[in-house]
């Protein structure tokens, strides 16, 4: 899957207007929250959802806006950051295996064993080598979920360097979103163009058995009905029934 990012705009196509766009959203959650709750009762499908993206591109916001009508029992999500020392002592995929949803379950990854070929690649903390060991090893176990009953959903928030900034400067002037500034998000602006490049090879070499979908992200109605058609769109595809009455 050869993409390049420069190609794609981070801007809603103009035919899209936001208003009419935030109301067909209401109406997909609504659809996406039945389908859920399907899915639940269903017990024979699992999905997991991986958002990706660079600081600030609207990670939480997907979460917090896109998944907020669905129910709590069957929708879990994960934030991977820094791996702890347990995790350190084994292979890079463990922590992620044990959270991998069972059927019947939606799980989403915010940030993934993707960090692993992108931020160790971007720093150096890992040989070339090592990135492609990885990637291979991130092919196989995507196979063996899908192979298992597993659809794998991949979003890249795709945001511009300039959308970037202005969110950040946000961090330090609104009190609402103070809590998520971190030094480091600003010194990261250095390596935009590394970032940009290690996310085309992820593209390219990690989409054998799920597709990696680009989201323009900056402008967030538009993000989030991008994300939450393509989740309706894909339950519909797995043509669930509810189950009838138990045998006695």
């Amino acid at each position: 899957m050869k993409i390049k990012l420069n190609d794609i705009s981070t801007l809603a196509p103009k035919k899209f207007n936001k208003e009419h766009t935030k109301k067909e959203l209401v109406k997909i959650k609504f659809a996406l929250d039945e389908l859920q709750n399907l899915m639940y009762a269903n017990g024979k499908h699992s999905l997991l959802i991986i958002i990706q993206g660079m600081d600030a591109s609207g990670k939480d916001g997907v979460v917090r806006n896109v998944f907020n009508t669905m129910n709590p029992m069957g929708c879990r999500v994960m934030a991977f950051k820094e791996p702890s020392p347990l995790e350190m002592k084994h292979d890079f995929l463990w922590r992620i295996h044990r959270d991998v949803p069972e059927k019947g379950m939606i799980h989403i990854f915010n940030r993934s064993h993707y960090e692993d070929v992108l931020v160790q690649r971007v720093h150096k903390w890992a040989d070339e080598k090592i990135i492609k060991q990885r990637m291979e090893h991130i092919n196989n176990f995507e196979k063996l979920l899908m192979d298992t009953g597993t659809t794998v959903l991949k979003f890249y928030l795709h945001i511009s360097e300039e959308e970037q900034l202005i969110r950040l400067q946000e961090r330090l002037s609104d009190k609402t979103k103070m809590w998520k500034y971190n030094d480091n998000d600003i010194k990261e602006r250095q390596f935009w163009k590394d970032y940009k490049k290690a996310y085309e090879d992820v593209f390219e070499n990690c989409s054998e058995h799920s597709e990696w979908n680009i989201v323009p992200s900056d402008q967030n109605w538009y993000k989030e009905f991008v994300i939450a058609k393509k989740l309706v769109e894909t339950l519909q595809d797995f043509k669930m029934e509810y189950p009838g009455l138990k045998a006695g």
